[in-house]
């Protein structure tokens, strides 16, 4: 029986002008339009070079045995240009996922970048990389190439779901994904928000911040406010 030993070639892909035009919506700005459950946890982290714009791809996925890159490495024969490799390494901490020949491999396919839910090695060398590499942290322990795993299929990373074909966006905070079936609807909220957030950030810069809502939303919450001294 071949599930959980399988690879599917073929994905569903949204349009590439779609995925293009994440580039310049920060990822906080984006997850904030999806009630802020759309993020990866904070131990998926940057580790390669500080970007300068938006990790920006559609996802092609793998799911891989804790410590075992068997089929990361065939996945990395399947990249086309624009994509983002994510795995799911089921938490693994023990040995690193890729290193900087692989990494490096997925540079030269023109990937959009990396994201891995598990440690890399070669970490100095990755961290002058401009393709931008995403993963819990550093080992020098090596990876097992025995299997099982799948390749294009839904899996989860960071406390997310993933479906191949999703488009991700990662950033200085971190790694966001998009249902392909939401990205549309998703772009013109964005946008909005950015433009709404831009606002904010210039009266806060000129000194002009509106704040009283937060006392309004602690009246409304049913917070006390008492005038003196604990005792």
């Amino acid at each position: 029986m071949s599930v959980g030993f399988r690879v599917f070639t073929q994905r569903t892909l949204p349009a590439p002008e779609l995925v293009a035009a994440f580039k310049t919506i920060p990822a906080a700005n984006i997850a904030d339009c999806m009630g802020r459950l759309s993020a990866m946890n904070s131990q998926i982290r940057l580790l390669s070079a500080p970007v300068t714009e938006n990790m920006v791809g559609v996802a092609l996925t793998v799911k891989a045995r804790a410590g075992d890159n068997l089929m990361v490495h065939k996945a990395l024969n399947m990249l086309s240009p624009g994509d983002v490799l994510v795995v799911s390494n089921d938490g693994g901490t023990s040995q690193a996922l890729m290193g900087e020949i692989m990494l490096t491999y997925a540079r030269l396919q023109q990937a959009a970048g990396v994201v891995l839910d598990g440690p890399v090695r070669d970490l100095y060398n990755i961290q002058q990389m401009t393709l931008p590499v995403y993963g819990t942290g550093s080992t020098p322990a090596g990876p097992y190439k025995d299997g099982p795993g799948e390749v294009n299929v839904p899996i989860s990373c960071g406390g997310v779901h993933i479906n191949p074909g999703d488009i991700i966006v990662g950033d200085g905070d971190g790694v966001i994904v998009i249902p392909q079936h939401d990205a549309e609807r998703l772009l013109a909220e964005a946008q909005k928000y950015q433009l709404h957030d831009s606002g904010k950030l210039t009266a806060t810069q000129a000194g002009e911040a509106e704040r009283s809502w937060v006392d309004r939303d602690m009246v409304n919450k049913k917070c006390e406010i008492i005038e003196g001294v604990y005792r």
